[in-house]
């Protein structure tokens, strides 16, 4: 695989990851970073990015959830988290890169109608610093 597929690979990997399908990124961004150890900062902004904005499609589900009562039958055990983002705000999301508890994070925050804006910060910032250490563990 050359470089240009192996980052769109990546991307498509890590937009997939953030959302509610199952899947993970990071063998991807191992693989990619083994393979062409030059393209360290555009796998890692790539990796961001595509994660990221997978996050804000769970936040977009989340927005559109009709009531509570709805979002709590969704979430079943997890709907502590709601309280968690309704008690800490968008600052949660940098919780947004963990496994499972992430995405229902992102559409808590959707649907508690946090600001779109400090979401999306938030969720760059928790991905980036994963991606970030997975990359500087493997240089």
């Amino acid at each position: 695989m050359d470089e240009q597929s192996s980052l769109l690979t990546l991307f498509v990997s890590s937009f997939l990851a953030a959302t509610l399908l199952p899947g993970g990124s990071e063998a991807v961004l191992a693989g990619v970073l083994l393979a062409f150890p030059e393209l360290h900062w555009q796998a890692l902004i790539l990796a961001t990015i595509g994660n990221t904005l997978g996050g804000m499609s769970s936040y977009a589900i989340g927005r559109f959830l009709p009531d509570e009562q709805a979002l709590h039958a969704r979430l079943g055990k997890h709907a502590q988290k709601l309280e968690w983002v309704r008690h800490h705000g968008s600052p949660i999301l940098l919780l947004s890169w963990a496994p499972i508890i992430g995405d229902i994070l992102c559409v808590a925050a959707g649907w508690l109608r946090t600001n779109w804006v400090w979401a999306l910060s938030f969720i760059a910032l928790g991905k980036f610093t994963r991606y970030w250490v997975i990359a500087t563990a493997i240089s």
